[in-house]
């Protein structure tokens, strides 16, 4: 059986607020992994390398994944 690794999940700053409800969770404790969650199913992670990582968040902040479009 393979060890799960103890992951240190932190909140954008936006989510740091009492008010603001579910959140995504990114760990990046871990070297060469990323691990999210959300922080209302914090028992479903999904990990991924540092280079996926990289690849979606270039892709997200080239508006690939914009809702509003």
């Amino acid at each position: 059986m393979t060890a799960v690794p103890e992951f240190a999940f932190v909140r954008a700053a936006a989510c740091r607020d009492k008010k603001v409800g579910n959140c995504p969770e990114v760990a990046l404790n871990i070297p060469g992994v990323v691990a999210l969650r959300d922080s209302e199913r914090p028992d479903t992670i999904v990990t991924m390398t540092t280079d996926q990582w990289t690849t979606l968040a270039g892709a997200i902040k080239a508006g690939e994944f914009d809702l509003s479009a």
